[in-house]
């Protein structure tokens, strides 16, 4: 699914001092709020240009707003949140705060059907899904991350934003705010390649680049809608779209289907199975429909999963062709 495991938070980069201050915002969230499993599923690595989590526990992003490149930093403390953001997109991001830390997400509507269930839900009250409105932010690396592992889409995530993004704004040092869409449709085939990205997701990714006005309405769609919008571009199927929407519209039924690990890890935590299918994990899930999104993500941090019973994926070098 994407999602980087919590701890994995914990790595951290220092930002200078002293900083220039910025707009702020502070907000109470109406409940337990854990930023690192809220946000976490923003991140794309432990290098992430456009996200950082620092020694103090603060997160920090950079965005493309529809209003221009703003960067926003998110601590939480003695209940209440804090945020600071600069740019030109400073108002929009704090504007959406409690958004994107879940103040749309309803976790009281989920029942826990299963024990494993119950308890990671027990054991997680600050889970909270993000909506982070912005479709293209979310689109592109998850077009980079089809059928590769996940190192390498890191990477090629990383290298195009350092190359053909632009500095983030803010008291920040090697962050980076992501092309917009004009950015991203002109990336030449070899700056692709170089970052080890095939010519099926890059053409995929600059015919979305192409039409990007139209897929950020999709942020504000019912699901349904909002799928078929994605979908709509060659190159975008069902997990691609489902990876996108869990994280720009905060959908809690959107379970990725066609991941590769994802039915066996649910299947194995739900029946015992060492291996299932699509079907069968959509099956295990019909309990938790409408809610089949936030099931699977409380089954990953359950820890239950099978072992691994054949070879690892093998990292591709398209870059060395």
């Amino acid at each position: 699914m994407g999602v980087p495991p919590v701890a994995s938070l914990a790595t951290a980069a220092r930002v200078p001092a002293p900083r220039r201050a910025g707009q702020t915002r502070c907000w109470t969230p109406d409940g337990p709020l854990d930023l690192g499993l809220t946000l976490g599923p923003l991140r794309r690595g432990p290098a992430d240009p456009a996200f950082r989590v620092t020694p103090d526990g603060a997160v920090w992003r950079a965005s493309r707003t529809p209003v221009g490149p703003g960067t926003v930093r998110i601590a939480a403390a003695s209940g209440r949140v804090e945020a600071e953001a600069w740019g030109p997109g400073a108002d929009w991001l704090l504007d959406g705060l409690p958004a994107l830390l879940g103040a749309d997400d309803d976790p009281g509507a989920f029942v826990a059907r299963h024990r494993v269930v119950h308890e990671a839900h027990r054991r997680n009250p600050g889970l909270r899904l993000t909506r982070t409105r912005l479709v293209m932010e979310s689109l592109v690396p998850s077009i980079l991350e089809q059928k590769v592992t996940a190192d390498e889409a890191y990477r090629a995530w990383r290298l195009l934003l350092r190359r053909h993004g632009e500095p983030a704004p803010g008291p920040v040092d090697r962050m980076h705010v992501p092309p917009d869409p004009r950015g991203w449709a002109l990336i030449p085939s070899w700056e692709w390649h170089r970052a080890g990205v095939d010519n099926k997701r890059a053409s995929t990714a600059v015919r979305a680049a192409r039409v990007a006005r139209r897929l950020e309405e999709a942020a504000t769609m019912p699901p349904a809608e909002a799928f078929t919008r994605l979908q709509l571009i060659p190159g975008i199927g069902p997990w691609t779209a489902a990876e996108t929407l869990q994280r720009t519209n905060g959908d809690p039924d959107a379970v990725t289907v066609g991941d590769l690990h994802l039915p066996n890890i649910v299947g194995f935590a739900l029946s015992g199975a060492h291996r299932s299918t699509d079907a069968e994990m959509l099956d295990l899930l019909i309990p938790y429909a409408g809610q089949r999104h936030r099931a699977a993500r409380l089954i990953l941090l359950s820890g239950r999963v099978p072992e691994r019973r054949g070879p690892r994926m093998t990292p591709g070098n398209i870059a060395a062709l």
